[in-house]
């Protein structure tokens, strides 16, 4: 099943497939674990907890990933967030002016700005009614400078995970990178497409801290994806780009699995009473099933709702202006007061 046409170095920049990494003298001395007087970065020598460079690979805090994950630490890296992992995943694979990524609105607005911003064409095709890719149509629409197809799944705005079917579809048939955003796959029943990663070399995995573990102040991005892929991204990051608070807070919290895991329940119940209590709102016209902690509805009128909701100071999302989601609200899972809240104050607006 996996895809035989698939060839890494006709899809990377060819000055990037070329070039050196910038070394710095942290990569250069490994051992940070030991005792030792550092005098090859031209730090300030007094101690501030903070006057040392991080580790530029974060090994420490990648070998939690790789036990979390069941994965090699050198089929991982991080960002700064997982819009610095996007960002790196163009400026490797996509030349500005010639090359050209596929997207699939209504979904996460990043990967449009990130083609404008380094000058890449965003071909779209439209999900169908079921908020599925339609995949003949994407297959349609690709050519020898398409390099990169974006799924989201569990879909944002939308809530729903991306059929299984589909996308092995796209990975058998596309020759180039197919990105599996996973920022909200803790919440689905639906496991990983990281245990794929063997199987498909074209496959790509972005997840993130944001979400599920509750540390979206530390922006902390993770991308799955085979060694040799990992590799070209480690040449073009910047030395030192996740800091060292989050590296130290990253580790800390992960190793709290139990109130992960706590957590990641309570939401579910949440997000299943507060299905029950949106059926009761007369203006709500449809919900959309949710495969992460937030539920689309479609209201009567969603600019109302939206600015009426304002006025009592709870904060939604208004996601009329994406394709296929006219009249239609993002509501993420609070907690179960701010749920209660939420109820309430919809069944007194007029």
């Amino acid at each position: 099943m996996c895809n035989t046409n698939f060839n890494l170095e006709r899809l990377v920049r060819p000055n990037v497939w070329k070039m050196k990494p910038y070394s710095s003298a942290r990569d250069e001395f490994k051992q940070f674990e030991k005792e030792m007087i550092f005098l090859d970065a031209n730090e300030n020598p007094f101690e501030t907890s903070f006057n040392r460079y991080p580790d530029p690979q974060q090994r420490m805090l990648k070998r939690w990933f790789s036990k979390l994950k069941n994965i090699s630490e050198n089929q991982i890296l991080l960002g700064n967030g997982s819009d610095e992992v996007l960002d790196l995943l163009f400026r490797a694979f996509c030349e500005p002016g010639k090359d050209a990524i596929l997207t699939l609105p209504p979904t996460y607005g990043m990967y449009a700005v990130l083609a404008a911003l380094n000058a890449i064409e965003n071909r779209e095709v439209l999900l169908d009614k079921d908020f599925q890719p339609q995949t003949d149509e994407i297959l349609k629409s690709i050519d020898e400078n398409t390099k990169i197809i974006f799924l989201c799944s569990p879909n944002n705005p939308t809530g729903n995970l991306i059929s299984m079917a589909k996308i092995l579809k796209l990975l058998t048939h596309f020759n180039g990178l197919v990105v599996i955003d996973e920022a909200y796959i803790d919440f689905a029943s639906q496991e990983s497409w990281i245990s794929k990663l063997q199987e498909f070399p074209n496959l790509i995995i972005v997840q993130t801290l944001s979400k599920a573990y509750g540390m979206a102040g530390i922006r902390l991005g993770i991308c799955y994806a085979s060694t040799e892929i990992i590799s070209i991204l480690n040449k073009i990051k910047p030395p030192y780009n996740v800091n060292q608070l989050t590296q130290k807070e990253a580790i800390k919290n992960l190793s709290d699995t139990n109130k992960i895991k706590t957590d990641i329940s309570s939401l579910a119940i949440e997000k299943n009473r507060l299905f029950k209590g949106l059926v009761q709102i007369k203006f709500i016209t449809k919900m959309y099933q949710s495969d992460a902690n937030f539920i689309l509805i479609k209201v009567d009128n969603a600019a109302l709702r939206y600015s009426q909701l304002l006025e009592k100071g709870i904060v939604v999302r208004n996601r009329s202006t994406q394709p296929l989601c006219a009249n239609s609200l993002r509501i993420t899972v609070g907690t179960p007061v701010e749920n209660r809240r939420l109820i309430a104050t919809l069944k007194e607006l007029k």
